[in-house]
């Protein structure tokens, strides 16, 4: 059971309850603190001072004063008004990790809601009530409104309680209103009071819950692309000394110095290595660490930026005490987009080794005598074309993620009269980060389908050679998912096996089994 503060939810608890549906509770500590933000806020409505987003208008209309009378339905307004998002909803995924966090922020007890709106949100995540929430219209800033607002729909409601107004949200498989879903799931909607709605929808929630479920992916990937170097670096009859920890620590930087650490535990004891006359290695290779290990770092950065963020009052106005409610921007989205543009950049550049080490594998003229594009045997070449065709789909992937990884946060255009001048644009980034993951995985599927492929053939002119320990469990892992074919045949569908080793990291799993604790 996941237990809510506001204060320690962590990026690997988000994934469990957003992947593995592990269930949510308020603590006790944090609802009292809430209720006592409740309170403020009823103080502030009687004494009739005009504060924004409590009793104002929204961006431009923040000098609008709006009576007490009306906070239900300046409330309710900002939802149905804000709820514009379009295009393909998000995974389903991505919208509990982000009801999660939008639930965190309002239990730190900055916000002013009550206790209620809190608890309706965590009986949806518990019962499986997930609102159908729009992948694009959001510029981050004043966060993540429209997808927010959509969110808003389906857990609220007014006097009318119309069905056409409630959403829709996803209940048993089924995609419905969100008034029968919260029905069916017996979970009352409710009525937003003062300060609730801009409260609901203030923040950059879902740009942080594709960037956390992120980071549990990239923390695999870069184990896998590890996995996927050292099998490429026996295949190739590669040269060590590359990876000797004098050269690495003589640069200082630790992502480098961890991953020549690893790819030496990887290839322990393997006979491939060192064996030709070879002085040094191709850049993919040779200079492996030097690529891959910024990216670890860019994760540790991103994920502490990201930690804090999940953990964070995001929306306008925050309460400090009675009376007291500051205006400011805990909303904009920048950092947020940064980092994924980072994640993004970096990732980019581990699908474009990964495509080169492809590439290597298959040019006879660079790959230490085996058959042309790993066909069978050299006089095959022609007749069959071997893993010729997979080297294209990873190439285009690389290209798509080049385009990707444009950076999106620093974009920006301006909204509400120019009130809001300068926006985040972090759903994109964060959408476009998530989509060089997806394409990222493949890439290295086909590298590890392709290694594998051609270490069988290596291992057919080299009996005696012997496989590094991490190298062979990874090899035979794929082995017992696919298996060698002598002639062309339809490698999709096993490429698709070996990328779904990946996403179950059951290669990680079994590579992590083969070594050493020490090394892992």
């Amino acid at each position: 059971m996941i237990q809510i503060n506001g204060s320690s939810l962590t990026i690997e608890e988000i994934k469990l309850l957003a992947v593995e549906n592990e269930p949510v509770s308020l603590s006790q500590n944090a609802k009292k603190t809430v209720q006592r933000s409740r309170r403020w806020v009823d103080e502030i409505i009687s004494q009739g001072k005009p504060i924004y987003g409590i009793n104002t208008g929204f961006g431009i209309f923040a000098d609008r004063q709006i009576s007490s009378h009306e906070s239900r339905q300046l409330s309710r307004n900002l939802i149905l008004s804000h709820a514009v998002g379009t295009g393909v909803p998000l995974p389903k995924e991505v919208v509990r990790a982000a009801m999660l966090i939008r639930a965190n922020t309002l239990a730190k007890g900055f916000s002013g809601v009550r206790s209620s709106l809190i608890e309706t949100m965590l009986e949806m995540l518990n019962r499986g009530v997930h609102p159908i929430i729009p992948s694009q219209g959001s510029l981050g800033s004043s966060g993540d409104l429209a997808p927010l607002s959509h969110l808003g729909l389906v857990l609220s409601t007014d006097e009318d309680d119309l069905d056409e107004q409630s959403g829709y949200a996803e209940f048993q498989g089924t995609i419905m209103s969100g008034k029968k879903a919260m029905k069916k799931a017996g979970i009352p909607r409710i009525i937003l009071e003062a300060k609730e709605g801009i409260a609901l929808t203030n923040g950059a929630t879902f740009s942080a819950a594709i960037a956390a479920l992120a980071c549990n992916d990239i923390e695999n990937l870069l184990s896998v692309a590890e996995i996927a170097l050292a099998m490429t670096l026996e295949a190739l009859l590669g040269i060590s000394s590359a990876f000797d920890p004098r050269i690495h620590k003589s640069r200082q930087h630790p992502g480098q110095i961890t991953v020549a650490e690893n790819i030496r535990a990887l290839t322990k004891d393997s006979t491939l290595l060192d064996s030709t006359n070879r002085i040094q290695d191709a850049y993919s290779l040779r200079c492996s660490p030097q690529v891959h290990g910024p990216a670890r770092e860019i994760l540790a950065f991103a994920a502490d930026v990201i930690s804090r963020e999940i953990n964070a009052a995001t929306d306008n106005p925050l309460l400090f005490g009675e009376g007291e409610a500051i205006s400011g921007g805990n909303f904009h989205g920048e950092p947020i987009g940064l980092v994924m543009d980072y994640l993004g950049i970096a990732m980019t550049e581990i699908s474009g080794i990964s495509e080169r080490r492809i590439f290597r594998l298959l040019d006879n003229r660079l790959n230490e005598n085996l058959p042309s594009m790993l066909v069978d045997r050299h006089e095959d070449a022609g007749l069959n074309s071997g893993m010729m065709m997979p080297q294209y789909t990873a190439a285009s992937l690389v290209l798509e993620n080049r385009s990707l990884s444009t950076p999106d946060s620093i974009h920006s255009l301006p909204t509400s009269a120019a009130q809001e001048d300068h926006n985040a644009n972090s759903l994109t980034a964060a959408r476009h980060t998530r989509q060089i993951l997806t394409n990222t995985t493949h890439v290295l599927a086909i590298e590890l389908y392709t290694a594998a492929r051609a270490l069988d053939l290596r291992l057919r002119d080299l009996p005696q050679a012997k496989l590094g320990r991490g190298t062979l469990a990874a090899f035979q892992s794929i082995r017992k998912s696919v298996i060698y074919h002598p002639t062309d045949t339809l490698w999709g569908p096993e490429i698709d096996a070996v990328r779904k080793l990946i996403e179950t990291r059951e290669i990680s799993s079994a590579v992590a089994g083969s070594l050493p604790k020490s090394t892992q």
